[in-house]
Formats: C-alpha cells, structure tokens, sequence
C-alpha cells in the first residue's frame, strides 16, 4: 500500500511507535482472526467498513478502503457498506460517508 501515512490515523501511527510489542500482538491477533474468516477479501473489507462506520471509528476507514479497493470493491460498493447501518444505527454512519470517499477517490 502506498501512501500508509495518509492512511492511517497519527493515533495508530503513535501506538505502532510507542508500543511495539502491543502493535505485534495486535497485528497477530488481527491475522488470525483474518485468517479464521470465510469470507472473501472483498466481502470482508465491506463489511469491516460497515461496523467502523457504525462504531464511529472514522480514523480507520482511509486504511480499510484502501483495502476494500485492492480487493476489487467499487466506489458504489464502498458507499453501500458504509451506510449499510443506517437502519440500525441511524445517522451516525452518515458521518463516515465523506471520509470513506475523500479516501476513495483522493487518497487510494
């Protein structure tokens, strides 16, 4: 990937510098949750992108679309899994919407 710095929050980009050891066990565990999945690639990066959107976790969805996009997923795609929460979570994922295609679009 390029241009990680763009896409990743300064927190996980401070937490990746300060605490290695932690970083390591997160991208571990990360790993092998991903591993674990029976989804695909694409399938996975959507619907991770819809529980940040919902969770509120704008910081991390730069990085995730990224992902989603290497894997094939389309700007429409990407639009549809961020707002996939709106019913259960209401407007609270709309906020996630500029960020998710200034990503798209500007920084992938």
């Amino acid at each position: 990937m390029e241009n990680n710095e763009k896409l990743v929050s300064n927190a996980f980009q401070v937490f990746m510098q300060e605490a290695p050891k932690h970083t390591q066990a997160w991208a571990s565990a990360v790993q092998g949750l991903g591993a674990a999945s029976s989804l695909d690639k694409k399938t996975e990066s959507l619907a991770y992108l819809a529980v940040l959107s919902v969770q509120g976790l704008e910081s991390g969805i730069p990085f995730h679309v990224q992902i989603a996009k290497e894997a094939g997923a389309s700007r429409e795609e990407v639009v549809s899994a961020i707002l996939l929460g709106l019913p259960a979570a209401g407007n609270r994922v709309i906020g996630a919407l500029p960020v998710a295609l200034h990503a798209f679009d500007e920084l992938v």
